[in-house]
């Protein structure tokens, strides 16, 4: 007669707990984490194009050594700052993000110096790599705000009754957004 009450006990417990929105939170979780690889592979791709950029310009124009090496760098920064998707809190996005905008600084600071250079703006390789980086910039930018929609979900989903009782439970933490860069409220001055 124990062992029945026993079953009966654990089937009710996990039925209350399916109830009280752990399956979903679960679905949310892996979400943002898909997101987050989405915004990852996104980052990849342009750092990946970055050396064709860098290795044309250098072909094809002789100037600032200091903005290619400057780009060189901010690439290998922002390929060594990895975030556990477990882990995705603000602080750690905040960082992640920190280094790619450095890079996307530096990127805009080699695209405006090739501006001087008419013989690598009409190289058709130069055009094909820019063209790739803008569309990467666009498809980072979409990764990102798909990224932002899954956490704000997650994060709903979490703080809200009686989902956040289940939420505490069982470990579920609130996610970090991307949010805008220091200055970003600033257009970008461009000075030939």
């Amino acid at each position: 007669m124990k062992k029945l009450f026993s079953v009966i006990l654990v089937i009710a417990a996990a039925m209350s707990l399916s109830s009280c929105s752990y399956n979903s939170m679960v679905d949310l979780d892996e979400n943002v984490k898909g997101k987050w690889g989405a915004v990852q592979s996104q980052y990849q791709r342009r750092a990946d194009l970055i050396p064709n950029l860098v290795n044309t310009v250098k072909g094809a124009a002789n100037f600032e050594k200091e903005t290619l090496t400057g780009v060189v760098e901010a690439r290998a920064k922002a390929t060594s700052v990895q975030v556990d998707p477990a882990k995705l809190t603000p602080e750690s996005i905040k960082a992640y993000q920190s280094a790619q905008g450095e890079l996307s600084q530096a990127l805009g600071r080699l695209l405006m110096v090739t501006e001087n250079y008419p013989t690598l703006q009409a190289n058709a390789n130069f055009k094909d790599l820019q063209v790739q980086l803008e569309g990467t910039e666009n498809r980072i930018n979409v990764a990102r705000l798909d990224f932002n929609t899954a956490v704000q979900q997650y994060n709903s989903k979490i703080r809200s009754f009686p989902a956040n009782l289940t939420a505490k439970m069982f470990g579920f933490s609130e996610k970090g957004y991307f949010t805008a860069e220091a200055g970003a409220d600033k257009a970008p001055k461009v000075e030939f």
